[in-house]
């Protein structure tokens, strides 16, 4: 296990992700794809979808325009894994999206970086262009007649909402960017409506991994149902915040022990849309399987306000809400007026059950990830801070319910 912080490095300082690249051009289509699916890597997003399984969907379909689009669009709240990846090991990434390409047969590569992140283009565009030299990208790539692929960088505008890939996508075609209704995905019809992967920055390097040093060596680390190592962002109150990286299956105290946050009183996995995990639930792992999470821990110590904290999310659902559909916009909107009325001690036991009546009518209606898990955050802080929250003193005469 390697970590990046205080001088030392992570794993992938130590591959060769071009060694990776030519061992994937001397495979057929079929057995790119079904070295990745062996592998049984997920998505490092957070979603955990099978990169194999994308793959194939994308590769199964006809036509001349496929596109492989890298998401580092990196606006999840205490996530910050890519912007490190793409500053050391670019070149892992492209060397990704170019296996990429080559499974599903396309030609083009996009990567749709973060607006806040704008001043690293340059320095990604300077290592596309030592790649096009080196005959990585362009005509015959690798020396493979026939495999024309190439890469460019396209700025996003610091939307929270087009971290989701359909949304993600009209933004590239120039439009507002707002989820699309699904299907068709975007493997079937995703950029200009052409067969379309979007995959998360380390997903694209982690692939590269895979072929430079072999499906078992990955599957050396990590669990059964989580293969492999992930990156992790650690902020808030610890010791020693940075990018770490662990296998799958730690468990959350293993990991405060490593960034010295062993006295936290409550841990967020997987930003402002994941889950606040107590105290009395460190030995549970991060994991698929358990706690599912792009990369973000918020560590909480014993002096944080709970609420002040699920007050602060709701804030930021609420700003970065679309407003396309009316679950998500109105219910952040209401689940904001409800954490106001607790701060004031003034909210309701009745209030408090409908809420979580609406935070389920929330995750099945609400048209993409954003509305679907926002309420997440203050449900689970609710559920396992209630008496801490429930217990202030009102600052109004009578209890506020809802019209």
């Amino acid at each position: 296990m390697s970590i990046q912080t205080q001088g030392n490095t992570l794993t992938f300082a130590s591959i060769d992700g071009d060694a990776g690249l030519k061992a994937a051009l001397a495979m057929s289509r079929a057995d790119i794809i079904d070295t990745v699916a062996d592998s049984g890597m997920k998505g490092r997003g957070g979603a955990g979808f099978p990169t194999g399984m994308k793959w194939n969907f994308a590769g199964a379909q006809k036509g001349d325009k496929k596109y492989v689009i890298c998401n580092a669009d990196e606006g999840e709240p205490g996530t910050f894994k890519d912007r490190v990846i793409l500053t050391d090991f670019a070149d892992l990434v492209f060397a990704g999206m170019t296996i990429a390409g080559r499974a599903i047969g396309a030609k083009e590569g996009i990567v749709y970086l973060r607006g806040e992140y704008t001043y690293l283009r340059s320095s990604l565009n300077a290592v596309i262009k030592k790649r096009r030299t080196a005959g990585l990208l362009g005509t015959d790539v690798g020396g493979v007649k026939g495999f024309d692929f190439d890469i460019i960088v396209a700025l996003g505008a610091g939307a929270y909402i087009c971290g989701e890939e359909t949304a993600l996508i009209e933004s590239l075609e120039g439009f507002r960017g707002e989820p699309r209704n699904r299907p068709p995905f975007p493997v079937v019809a995703g950029y200009r409506y052409a067969p379309t992967i979007v995959n998360n920055v380390e997903t694209l390097a982690s692939a590269a991994c895979i072929f430079a040093k072999g499906v078992d060596w990955f599957k050396s680390f990590g669990t059964d149902r989580s293969t492999g190592f992930k990156l992790f962002s650690i902020s808030g109150d610890c010791a020693k915040p940075g990018v770490y990286e662990f296998p799958f299956g730690i468990t959350v105290a293993d990991l405060l022990k490593e960034v010295g946050g062993d006295d936290a009183k409550a841990v967020q996995i997987g930003g402002a849309s994941g889950t606040c995990v107590p105290r009395a639930q460190f030995a549970r792992q991060m994991a698929f399987e358990d706690i599912p999470t792009g990369g973000s821990v918020m560590v909480f110590g014993a002096q944080r306000d709970m609420l002040a904290v699920a007050q602060n999310f709701l804030e930021f659902f609420v700003d970065e809400s679309c407003g396309q559909c009316t679950p998500c916009r109105v219910g952040n909107t209401k689940m904001l007026e409800a954490a106001e009325q607790l701060k004031e001690g003034t909210c309701s036991a009745e209030y408090i059950a409908e809420l979580r009546e609406l935070s389920g009518t929330m995750q099945v209606a609400s048209k993409c990830g954003l509305g679907q898990t926002s309420s997440n955050a203050f449900m689970s802080i609710l559920e396992h801070f209630g008496d801490e929250i429930m217990s202030r003193p009102a600052q109004a005469e009578t209890a506020r319910t809802p019209a």
